[in-house]
């Protein structure tokens, strides 16, 4: 499928270390996808990782160096995306600064993951405005390449959503210009032949009716129109919603399936609970690792039958064994044909035989820490390029520039 035009994805990590293969199934290998589907900016959030872990920073240089690391070693191809480093973008500052001015309180405190978090991290002291201002610079993050999509599972869309209601608030209240109706009417003439036409119905449909195709199909005519100015084409994009300029586009969730990965307790795959197995695992560890790994609990003996639907290794069956396989391990399983460790030979060499993949993509990057370096310097250069051009819009918008 060739690259989209036009449509932008941004999407980014923390910097936890090294990565396992939760992350990789999750997120990671949807990224490997989407890169040649869309333009696509990838960061790693090292000022997010402060909201939660202020206290001891030293470990961030080299959490950074191992998730890049393991990008790379998955497939994502630096000639192709744009991979940086959030910190390396000042401009991801400056914009947080800027909405923060102008963001209710009562938003950030309805973000769910906030109250969550507190929860989950009660032994932190997490009374900072920072950890309550994150998911503002998350919508910072966003808001500052204008992407089309932003890649999430379903648990993820109110973050997004908190995004579009700012970039909503800002337009609202930056982007008004005296005499905006007749500029805009202007600037439609501009488009040229039956595009003048169809962008009138396709407008009508949408302010008339809620027609959300009408509006994807009447920016997309704006998008790709070559004979309109930028100061127009903004106009045209925001004249089909309202009364204002459309400086910061509000993004769309790109839902994306990922497959829940089990860890070796039978629990979601985490850092936090220690039942992960790493990208780059050793495969002898890996080996003894998924061995001992946990199943269902009622196959207490070699003779007695299981559920293939409450065995944790099944689940990881589903994601790297064919259908022929899955069949027989729950077969198996149920009639108490095989033993568990039958069951998950087959698994093993699957894992073990990516986590090599991976391990030998990777030992480049290993041994020339230089060009992990390099590229997410000429990576964090065109960030700041594209940064830039929207920074340079809002402080026009706010008469923190010339106009």
């Amino acid at each position: 499928m060739s690259a989209v035009e036009g449509k932008r994805v941004l999407s980014g990590m923390r910097p936890t270390g090294a990565l396992h293969l939760g992350n990789y199934h999750g997120a990671l290998r949807n990224w490997v996808e989407l890169q040649y589907q869309y333009e696509c900016y990838f960061f790693v959030a090292d000022w997010h990782a402060l909201t939660t872990a202020y206290e001891d920073t030293s470990p961030i240089p080299q959490a950074i160096h191992e998730v890049v690391v393991d990008w790379l070693a998955a497939g994502l191809n630096p000639g192709v995306a744009t991979l940086f480093v959030q910190s390396h973008v000042p401009e991801h500052a400056e914009l947080h600064l800027l909405l923060s001015m102008i963001t209710p309180l009562g938003w950030l405190e309805r973000v769910p993951s906030f109250k969550d978090q507190q929860e989950q991290l009660r032994d932190k002291d997490l009374a900072t405005y920072g950890f309550l201002g994150y998911p503002l610079l998350q919508s910072a993050d966003i808001l500052l390449y204008r992407p089309a999509f932003v890649p999430v599972g379903e648990d993820q869309v109110a973050h997004v959503e908190v995004t579009r209601e700012l970039a909503r608030r800002f337009n609202h209240l930056f982007g008004r210009e005296p005499d905006f109706e007749q500029k805009a009417e202007r600037a439609i003439k501009e488009l040229g032949g039956r595009n003048i036409t169809l962008y009138r119905q396709l407008r009508r449909r949408f302010q008339e009716a809620g027609d959300a195709a009408a509006l994807e199909r009447a920016r997309a005519l704006v998008e790709s129109n070559t004979r309109v100015t930028v100061a127009d084409r903004e106009r045209l994009l925001g004249y089909l919603e309202g009364s204002s300029v459309t400086i910061l586009p509000e993004p769309q969730p790109l839902l994306t399936v990922s497959p829940r990965v089990p860890g070796l307790d039978g629990r979601k795959m985490s850092k936090s609970y220690g039942n992960t197995i790493a990208m780059r695992e050793d495969p002898d560890s890996a080996v003894r690792k998924l061995r001992t790994m946990q199943t269902d609990p009622a196959r207490a003996r070699r003779t007695d039958p299981g559920d293939p639907d409450k065995c944790p290794v099944f689940e990881l069956h589903r994601i790297y064994s064919d259908s022929a396989t899955q069949q027989w391990a729950a077969e198996g399983c149920r009639t108490a044909g095989i033993g568990c460790l039958d069951c998950k030979r087959p698994l093993i060499e699957r894992i073990v035989e990516e986590i090599g993949g991976m391990r030998k993509r990777a030992q480049e990057f290993q041994d020339n820490p230089e060009v992990v370096a390099n590229l997410l310097a000429e990576g964090g250069e065109k960030a700041r390029e594209t940064a830039h051009a929207t920074l340079d819009e809002v402080r026009r918008a706010m008469h923190l520039r010339p106009q």
